[in-house]
């Protein structure tokens, strides 16, 4: 019974440094997405106050359009300059999500067949179908969540990548 209980035992623990290591990197991420938003806001702030500034001094009307239209194209690139950096981010984290549950699940999914097995050998009436289709469910929730995690980390890529024409 004991070692039942240290495998046991020995999966919750795993289970949890799992745990702890995608909230590690759960952190990291969201720190360096807050520093990439305060640095963009500080950054449009200060080209707000100096547009301000320029605009107060203008007199022809067609040179303050000019100037707005400026302004409003460099905070638009600004702003999706950011976004494309957060996009980065998360396509990576999630990528690095997608690692760690795929390793978690192949681990996990393994160490839960073997204990399934121990199992079923102490059974008087052992069925082998009953763990090969154990096995084959394990095995399709693991190819599903990998094809998910490759699906959405192209579309982020996708969505990181400048447009055409522009680089």
């Amino acid at each position: 019974m004991a070692t039942k209980q240290d495998q046991f035992n020995e999966l919750q623990k795993k289970n949890l440094e799992a745990a702890m290591r995608l909230a590690q990197l759960s952190i990291e991420n969201s720190q360096r997405i807050m520093e990439i938003q305060v640095s963009t806001a500080k950054s449009l702030f200060e080209e707000g106050v100096q547009n301000a500034k320029a605009l107060s001094s203008v007199k022809d009307p067609k040179d303050m359009m000019d100037l707005r239209a400026h302004y409003a194209q460099t905070t638009t690139e600004k702003m999706l300059a950011c976004a494309r950096e957060i996009a980065e981010i998360t396509a990576t984290t999630q990528a690095a999500f997608g690692k760690l549950v795929g390793e978690q699940l192949t681990s996990g999914s393994q160490d839960m067949f073997e204990a399934m097995q121990k199992m079923f050998k102490g059974m008087p009436i052992s069925d082998q179908n009953a763990l090969g289709a154990m096995q084959t469910a394990m095995d399709t929730t693991r190819a599903a969540f990998e094809q998910m995690t490759r699906a959405s980390t192209e579309a982020f890529q996708n969505f990181t990548q400048p447009p055409k024409g522009r680089k």
